[in-house]
C-alpha cells in the first residue's frame, strides 16, 4: 500500500476499531443467532416440508440479510459474486447497454442458464441482450441488480440442474430470492461511499416497514434509492499531437453514472382457516449514463465536426431501465393436499437516448441529442401446484407427491428511434433502431410436472421428477431428474443427482435486430464499420446461413459428500459435470467482402459486417464446489464464524457446428476462435473465499479474503491472447449497535487497493494506453472503496 493512500485507510480502519471499543464498553448480551444458524430449512429444489440444508439431496446455499449487507456494495449481483465462489460478476465498460445491465454467471455458464425466482415464482428477464465483446455475450438474463437488498430476507442458491422441477433456464442452478415478511419491525439506513481515486461517490437511502391488514394479514414495503457517480480509470490520449485534447484523459472507462429507485411490496392475508391470499409486486427505475468511445476532433486530416465539437466529443448513452412485476395467488389445504394457484406478470423496458454526440451525415445541422428507441420484454404466467404426503408401508417416511401445471406467454418488442438517430451514418456511439428493426413477437408454452420425494429407509432418501413442456415456436421437450442421499453414518452422507434439462432460445435471441457501428481491429487500428445484427428469420441472415434456433439440451451429473461431526462444524464437497448440446451463441462479427456487401445492399442493408445467433457448440463443464463452516463459541456469549468456499470450474468444447457453405467460400467463420474461447477460458478457473465473522454483544467485525483465479481474454490470433494471474482481495467491515435502535457500520472493500493487470499493447488492444483494464476482470478495476452506514431499527 503506497504511503499517500494510507491516511483514508487508517481513518476508516480506526473507525471500525472504535466501533468495537465502544461496543465492548457496553453491557454484553449473549449473541443471538439472527439467521446465522448452521443449518436452515430450505424450500428451493424440494417439495417436502421442513427439509434442511443438511438433508438436501442437492447443494443449497442459504445467504442471510446480514451477509448480503456486509459489504459496501448495494448491487445484488456484486454481493453474490463476493459471497459465492461459483458466481462470477465482471463489470464491462464501453459495451453499450451491457454497461447498464451487467450479467452474472453461475458455474462459468451463460448468465441466462440460471433461473431466478422471487418467493418461488419465476422472475422476468431483461429486455437487454448483451451483444458486445463481454462475458455473457449473446445472453438476455434476469437483471439481478433490479432487486434491492433492502427487500430481501434471505436467498437460496441451488447449485444443480433443476429444469425438471422449474422449467427452462435452470441448467446451471436456481437463485431463489425470499422477500422480508410480517408486520412487525422496520428499519431505515443511510449510506455513503467513495473510491480511493475520489470518484464513484455513492449515496444510498433505504428502508422497510410492515403494517397489519386487519387481524389476519400484513403488508411489508421496502424502498431503496441510490445516486452513484461514475468512475474513470482510462489512460491519457497520446495518439495524435494535432488533437486539441492531446495528452488529456478523453475516454471514460469504469462504472457508469447510475440512479436506481425501487419499491417492493410483499403481503399476505388469511382468508379463512384453510385459505390464504398472498401477493407481492415491485416497480423499479434505473437511469444510467454510460460513455461510448471518444470521437477525435480529426478524422485523418479533416475535422470531424468543426462547428459543433471542434475538440472532439464523448458520446453518452443515457438509458432508463424500468421493471414492473406483480404476483398474486391463493394457497391452502384441501383433503390433505397443499395447493397454490397464482398469476404472475413481469416486464422490463429499456429506452435509450444519445447525448453529447452528432449524426455526422447531417453535418452542422445535426442534433446533439437523439432518441435511439427502446426494448421491452413481457412475461405472464399462471401456475397451479399441489402436493401432499402419502403414507406408504414399505417406506421409512411418507411419500411426498407434487404435481403442477403452468401456462406462460412471452413477448419481445423493439421500438424504433427517431429518424435522425439512424439515417445516414446514424448517431455516433449507438445508431438507433430503424423502422425496419421494429416489431413485436411472442410465444406461449404450457407445461406439466410430477415430483416424488421420500425417505426410503432411515438412511436413504430419494426423489424423481419429470416435466414436459410445449412451446409454440420450437415444439416439445421433456426433462427428468433423479436424486438421492445416503447417510453412511449420522455425521457423514453421500448425495448425487442425474438430470436432463433445457433452455428455450429467448425471444431476444430470435428477433433482436439492429444496424450500428462496431469497431474492428484492422492492421492494429480500431476501425468503425456499420454492422447489421439480424434475426434468424431475416432473409439477410438466411443468405449468410442462419437457421431457426433450437433449444439447448443439458445433462447434469453430480456427486457430493457431506460431513457434520458437530453442530458447530460442517463441510461439503460436490463434483459436477454439465453437458450442453446446441448452445446458443452470438456469432462472430463477419466483415463482408464486396460480393456479400452487394447482396446485403440489394436487400436494403448498407453494411460492412453482419452477425446473428446460432446453435454453435456442444460443451462440457466440469467442476467442484467446497463449502465449510465452523463456529467457535467464546466467553461472554461471543462467537467467531469461519467460512471457506471454493469453486474450480473447467469448460471445454465437444463439438462445433458446421460452418455455412457461403461463409466458407468467402473465408469467413461464423463461430471463430474468440467466440469459442470466451466460453472456455474467459471466466476465472477457480475462486477461493475465506471469511471470518466475529460477534460479541452489540458489535461485529468481518474480514473476507477472496482469491480470483486466472482467466484469459481471447483473440482470434492466439499470440494476442492475454492471460491474467490470480488476484487476492481483502474486504474489512465492522458494525455496532449504539442502543436498541441505532447502529453504525464502516468498511473498506479491496483494502490493499488491488487492480488487475493492465491490457498489454499487443496489436494495440489497449487503444494506445487509453483502455487500461479489461471488462472481463472478475473484481472490476475501480480499486479501494470506503463506506459508512447509519441505521435505525424498530
Amino acid at each position: 500500500m503506497s504511503k499517500h493512500h494510507t491516511a483514508p485507510s487508517l481513518l476508516v480502519l480506526g473507525l471500525i476499531g472504535s466501533l468495537g471499543l465502544n461496543a465492548s464498553a457496553q453491557t454484553q448480551q449473549p449473541a443471538a443467532d439472527d439467521g446465522a444458524q448452521m443449518q436452515s430449512v430450505v424450500v428451493t429444489g424440494t417439495f417436502s416440508k421442513n427439509r434442511r440444508t443438511l438433508d438436501s439431496q442437492s447443494p443449497v446455499d442459504v445467504i442471510g440479510a446480514r451477509e448480503l449487507q456486509a459489504t459496501g456494495s448495494t448491487e445484488l449481483a456484486t454481493v453474490l459474486g463476493r459471497i459465492l465462489p461459483s458466481v462470477n460478476f465482471p463489470r464491462p465498460s464501453g459495451a453499450d447497454a451491457s454497461d447498464a445491465v451487467r450479467p452474472a454467471q453461475l458455474r462459468g455458464l451463460s448468465p441466462d442458464q440460471v433461473l431466478v425466482l422471487v418467493n418461488g415464482k419465476r422472475r422476468h428477464a431483461s429486455s437487454v441482450i448483451n451483444v458486445n465483446g463481454t462475458l455473457g455475450r449473446g445472453s438476455a438474463p434476469v437483471d439481478l441488480n433490479a432487486i434491492p437488498l433492502e427487500a430481501i430476507d434471505h436467498i437460496e442458491v441451488l447449485r444443480d440442474g433443476a429444469a425438471a422441477q422449474y422449467g427452462s433456464d435452470a441448467i446451471a442452478g436456481v437463485i431463489n430470492i425470499i422477500l422480508k415478511k410480517g408486520a412487525k419491525g422496520g428499519d431505515v439506513e443511510a449510506g455513503w461511499g467513495q473510491y480511493q481515486q475520489h470518484d464513484g461517490r455513492q449515496v444510498t437511502l433505504r428502508g422497510s416497514t410492515g403494517f397489519e391488514l386487519g387481524d389476519r394479514g400484513w403488508v411489508r414495503i421496502a424502498l431503496e434509492a441510490a445516486d452513484k457517480d461514475p468512475t474513470n480509470r482510462a489512460g491519457a490520449d497520446f495518439r495524435n499531437p494535432r488533437e486539441p485534447r492531446y495528452g488529456q484523459v478523453t475516454q471514460r472507462l469504469g462504472d457508469p453514472e447510475s440512479r436506481p429507485r425501487t419499491l417492493f411490496v410483499n403481503s399476505q392475508v388469511r382468508v379463512n382457516d384453510d385459505i390464504e391470499w398472498y401477493g407481492f409486486a415491485n416497480y423499479g427505475e434505473r437511469t444510467t449514463s454510460a460513455a461510448a468511445t471518444w470521437r477525435t476532433a480529426y478524422v485523418g486530416t479533416a475535422l470531424r465536426s468543426p462547428t459543433i465539437y471542434p475538440e472532439g466529443f464523448l458520446p453518452l448513452e443515457d438509458s432508463t431501465s424500468t421493471d414492473r412485476s406483480v404476483v398474486t395467488g391463493l394457497r391452502g389445504e384441501l383433503a390433505g393436499w397443499r395447493w397454490d394457484g397464482s398469476l404472475n406478470y413481469g416486464s422490463n423496458a429499456f429506452s435509450l437516448d444519445l447525448d453529447n454526440t452528432i449524426n455526422q451525415s447531417l453535418g452542422a445541422s445535426s442534433p446533439t441529442h437523439f432518441y435511439a428507441g427502446r426494448l421491452k420484454f413481457d412475461q405472464t404466467l399462471a401456475n397451479l401446484d399441489v402436493a401432499r404426503e402419502i403414507p406408504v408401508s414399505f417406506l421409512h417416511g411418507p411419500l411426498t407427491v407434487a404435481l403442477g401445471l403452468e401456462a406462460r406467454h412471452e413477448s419481445y418488442e423493439i421500438g424504433a428511434g427517431e429518424e435522425a438517430s439512424y439515417t445516414g451514418s446514424g448517431s455516433q456511439g449507438f445508431s438507433g433502431f430503424r423502422l425496419t428493426d421494429a416489431g413485436k413477437n411472442g410465444r406461449s408454452n404450457q407445461s406439466a410436472y410430477l415430483n416424488l420425494e421420500a425417505d426410503v429407509t432411515d438412511k436413504l432418501a430419494g426423489s424423481v421428477a419429470v416435466r414436459h413442456e410445449h412451446y409454440t415456436d420450437f415444439g416439445d421437450t421433456t426433462s427428468a431428474k433423479a436424486s438421492a442421499r445416503y447417510a453412511v453414518t449420522p455425521d457423514f452422507s453421500v448425495r448425487g443427482t442425474a438430470s436432463s434439462g433445457f433452455r428455450a432460445p429467448s425471444l431476444a435471441q430470435q428477433y433482436y435486430t439492429i444496424t450500428t457501428t462496431n469497431f474492428f481491429v484492422i492492421n492494429g487500428v480500431n476501425t468503425p464499420i456499420e454492422t447489421g445484427t439480424f434475426a434468424v428469420t431475416n432473409p439477410a441472415a438466411q443468405v449468410l446461413g442462419a437457421q431457426p434456433l433450437k433449444a439447448e439440451k443439458a445433462r447434469n451429473l453430480s456427486l457430493g459428500l457431506q460431513y457434520q461431526p458437530s453442530k458447530n462444524f460442517s463441510t461439503s464437497v460436490d463434483l459436477y459435470r454439465i453437458d450442453i448440446d446446441d448452445r446458443i451463441l452470438f456469432s462472430a462479427n463477419l466483415p463482408l467482402p464486396d460480393p456479400l456487401k452487394a447482396q446485403m445492399a440489394s436487400r436494403g442493408y448498407y453494411i460492412g459486417a453482419a452477425r446473428y445467433f446460432t446453435n454453435a457448440l456442444d460443451t462440457r463443464t466440469k467442476g467442484v464446489d467446497v463449502v465449510s463452516t465452523y463456529r467457535l463459541p467464546l466467553s461472554q456469549g461471543a462467537r467467531v464464524d469461519f467460512t471457506l468456499g471454493y469453486n474450480w470450474n473447467q469448460n471445454a468444447v465437444r463439438h462445433v457446428a458446421d460452418n455455412p457453405a457461403l461463409l466458407t467460400q468467402n473465408k469467413l467463420l461464423l463461430v471463430d476462435r474468440q467466440t469459442i474461447n470466451r466460453v472456455t477460458v474467459a471466466s476465472p478457473k477457480d475462486k477461493l473465499s475465506l471469511s471470518t465473522d466475529y460477534t460479541r454483544g452489540a458489535w461485529n467485525a468481518r474480514a473476507v479474503v477472496t482469491r480470483y483465479g486466472s482467466f484469459t481474454v481471447p483473440q482470434n490470433d492466439a499470440t494476442l491472447d492475454q492471460t491474467y494471474d490470480p488476484q487476492w482481495v481483502l474486504d474489512l467491515s465492522g458494525s455496532v449497535k449504539i442502543d436498541r435502535n441505532w447502529r453504525l457500520a464502516a468498511g473498506i472493500d479491496n483494502v490493499t487497493d488491488r487492480y488487475p493487470a493492465e491490457i498489454t499493447s499487443k496489436a494495440n488492444l489497449n487503444n494506445n494506453g487509453i483502455s487500461r483494464y479489461s471488462g472481463f476482470a472478475p473484481n472490476g478495476f475501480n480499486g479501494r472503496f470506503y463506506y459508512v452506514k447509519a441505521g435505525y431499527s424498530w
